[in-house]
């Protein structure tokens, strides 16, 4: 009975020696691969990538910003923060110094989009952003707003955006229907709603079908070519529309050409 009690108490002691032994071993393969992120700001960037190189890690230069305290070309920050443990190959992600704010922000307000541009980058500062927008009384294609606005101070990055003016869409409408109505009347409240007259021409009844006494399509022979002697009907403003383009619930736009076929 002991013997079999020390047994059990042995093999228990090895089993908890060997999980801890491959905790220990997981912890060591786990952290053994991670390394402290070293201090970068105030360095060049090709020392830098040199410092982070031998410890397995990447750099990236993401943003540049003004700075008055640190020299231009250098760091000035960086993310992770130092000390920072990581694994090998993560990429440190920092950020450049232009220096002190040296430049003017131009004020491109009242310019075209292309000429404002051209005065930005001339500059040497960057067109970030650009959007448009619908303003009644400024023609389209026009700079209405600017940030930073001009001459600002206190500038932390060489970067501009702009509000554009565009051009405002043209006025919908729902097509109703005209047919049944005179053409002269419908022409003129085409034309105060802002849209044009297109083609109006002249509808030609359909001859009726020959039936026999059984009420059976009969086929006639072709006519023989008539000369005609008289000019064709032309539409008047009395004339009643039968059909009509755009037809009746279709989505239209001031300026749009409508046709007529009338009687």
């Amino acid at each position: 009975m002991k013997s079999a009690l020390r047994f059990a108490l042995l093999a228990l002691v090895l089993v908890i020696v060997a999980m801890v032994s491959a905790l220990t071993a997981m912890r060591f393969a786990i952290h053994g691969q991670e390394v402290a992120v070293p201090p970068l700001v105030g360095l060049a960037p090709a020392d830098a990538e040199r410092a982070i190189a031998g410890l397995g890690l990447q750099m990236s230069i993401e943003r540049q910003y003004y700075s008055p305290q640190i020299p231009e070309g250098r760091i000035m920050s960086q993310l992770p923060l130092p000390g920072t443990k990581v694994r090998h190959g993560w990429q440190v992600r920092v950020a450049q110094s232009l220096g002190p704010t040296r430049v003017a922000i131009p004020d491109v307000t009242g310019q075209s989009e292309h000429a404002a541009e051209l005065n930005i980058r001339r500059r040497g500062l960057d067109l970030t952003s650009m959007a448009a927008v619908q303003t009644p009384g400024i023609p389209a294609d026009q700079v209405v707003a600017q940030s930073p606005p001009a001459n600002a101070t206190q500038v932390a990055e060489p970067n501009i955006s702009l509000l554009v003016s565009a051009a405002a869409e043209p006025q919908a409408f729902v097509m109703p229907s005209f047919i049944g109505q005179p053409l002269g009347s419908v022409s003129r409240t085409l034309q105060d709603a802002g849209f044009r007259l297109g083609n109006v021409s002249v509808a030609v009844p359909a001859p009726a079908p020959t039936v026999d006494a059984a009420g059976n399509p009969v086929a006639l022979p072709a006519p023989a070519p008539v000369v005609p002697t008289a000019p064709p009907v032309q539409p008047s403003p009395a004339s009643i529309i039968v059909s009509q383009v755009p037809g009746m619930g279709q989505k239209v736009f001031a300026g749009t050409v409508v046709s007529f076929e009338v009687r």
